[in-house]
């Protein structure tokens, strides 16, 4: 049975079960996906004659491409349907996916995980955009984001175990094959569960193809030089060069959409309160995540000669934070205000990342202490910012903002391991990965990380101080105006 316009909100989260069942299998996903490839980057390279290069670019491409083409399928989708253009990219994933079969060297496997890098920007953004649009009411849209998110992380949690049991089994192709069923799965779950896009909830301003360019050069040129400065040193002028060529793109996709009679993306709809303080919040728990997770695994494998197996179950607490925490977001946000949450949280990871840079020489117990930390901040800050970005924007703009969350984070994660990985090149002689240190290059090591953590603990806490200011604006101008606004809205 279909779900109708008038229904949707008016539906409980058990009676819109199809419909979330299909989104969470948009996320898990996302979320599988690199980290269940991971673990088979070494057997994909012999099977396959890959360089080094290339096993980075089988990753890379995906998170370059996905993150690239969010804003520009975020503003279809806004235009032409968020179901529509989600629908068409689930397929665009079963494809690519059954290519994976008939590869039979690395540059084919690069061209199909940048196709799937492009399904997942036509469908992450929709997952969370189309959730919230089911419920009118602020605590349902809460929940189901949590339980979306949930799905997502238990995937991420056990992607890297699941390769390899499969690959003990079985080819690494598998690995690829398992997103055949999942979209299917999805398919099903949101063309039954999920209603055609009322027109009225759509616009059909002409799309911004100049601010398109712009938009996704900013953003794959940010995601580039992280990798960049990792691999050729701050010492390097590409990484510098590629830095520049992102801040000029960047230029130019704000003049283009302050001049553009139909912008890509509404510049005064990022300067709502809502809106900005969310991906304020948003940037700093990606910063924090992708900045932490890169020091605590060198730490624990480099410096302190853990095996990988054993630097594995060291990162266990932020999982088991993650997803222990899922139950408790709802009833959290619920006592203390939405708006409350999202800067209590995100001043958790801040703290985590203090403790990590202020006690990480003491011993593995402060490192535990601050993965818990910016894991437990992360939980809520990652639901309760998205939903208070998407509370602020239009209901014709939905999309677009799911998208501006996710490209906030995807280029907030490459700037924390570019913080990090540059402290670490600049003081640090010689080769990090060389089995053994001398008594200089551990100090230098443990200067670094303890640099590092304490450097991305100020820019993180930027972000959230500018959050909170902009949190502490004026309700009323952030919320939608006219007849779209709800009454959750209004009342942040």
């Amino acid at each position: 049975m279909f779900v109708t316009y008038e229904q949707r909100s008016k539906v409980s989260l058990r009676g819109s079960w199809m419909a979330l069942a299909g989104l969470s299998a948009v996320f898990l996903f996302e979320m599988l996906d690199n980290s269940i490839l991971n673990v088979a980057l070494p057997t994909i390279g012999r099977d396959l004659q890959a360089s080094t290069t290339a096993l980075q670019w089988v990753t890379g491409v995906y998170a370059v491409v996905f993150g690239g083409l969010m804003l520009l399928f975020g503003a279809i989708a806004d235009r032409f349907g968020r179901r529509r253009v989600m629908l068409v990219g689930l397929v665009l994933l079963g494809l690519a996916s059954l290519a994976t079969a008939f590869v039979v060297n690395a540059e084919q496997l690069i061209i199909v995980r940048a196709a799937m890098g492009v399904a997942a920007a036509m469908t992450t953004p929709g997952s969370m955009a189309l959730a919230f649009r089911l419920f009118d009411e602020e605590s349902l849209r809460v929940r189901a984001i949590t339980l979306i998110s949930t799905v997502g992380l238990v995937g991420l949690a056990i992607g890297p175990t699941v390769g390899g049991l499969v690959l003990a089994v079985a080819p690494w192709q598998v690995l690829l094959l398992i997103n055949v069923p999942i979209a299917a799965f999805a398919i099903v779950g949101i063309r039954r569960g999920i209603a055609a896009d009322d027109p009225a909830e759509l616009h059909r301003d002409p799309l911004d193809i100049v601010g398109a360019l712009f938009a996704t050069a900013t953003i794959v040129l940010a995601l580039v030089a992280p990798t960049l400065f990792i691999d050729q040193g701050a010492g390097s002028w590409g990484p510098w060069a590629t830095t520049a060529a992102a801040l000029l793109a960047a230029v130019g996709f704000v003049m283009r959409e302050r001049t553009a009679k139909h912008p890509l993306l509404d510049l005064a709809l990022i300067a709502r309160p809502l809106v900005s303080s969310g991906l304020a919040f948003k940037a700093a728990a990606g910063l924090a995540t992708a900045g932490l997770s890169y020091l605590v695994t060198l730490q624990l494998q480099l410096a302190w000669g853990w095996p990988p197996a054993l630097a594995a179950l060291g990162m266990l607490p932020q999982v088991i934070v993650l997803l222990a925490l899922g139950p408790f977001v709802n009833p959290f946000v619920e006592r203390v205000g939405i708006n409350r949450a999202a800067w209590m949280s995100a001043t958790t990871v801040v703290v985590g990342l203090a403790v990590y840079g202020l006690f990480n020489s003491f011993g593995y117990v402060w490192i535990a202490i601050a993965l818990a930390l910016v894991a437990a901040g992360l939980r809520v800050v990652g639901v309760v910012a998205a939903v208070n970005v998407l509370t602020g924007l239009p209901k014709n703009r939905t999309s677009i903002g799911a998208a501006l969350t996710d490209t906030t984070t995807e280029v907030a994660n490459g700037v924390g391991v570019a913080i990090a990985g540059t402290i670490l090149a600049a003081l640090f002689t010689g080769s990090i990965a060389a089995p053994d240190w001398t008594a200089q290059q551990s100090n230098q090591f443990q200067s670094a990380v303890t640099i590092a953590g304490l450097a991305l603990t100020a820019v993180a806490a930027a972000f959230v101080v500018f959050g909170l200011v902009r949190a502490r604006g004026s309700a009323a101008a952030d919320a939608p105006v006219g007849p779209t606004s709800s009454p959750a809205s209004l009342q942040h």
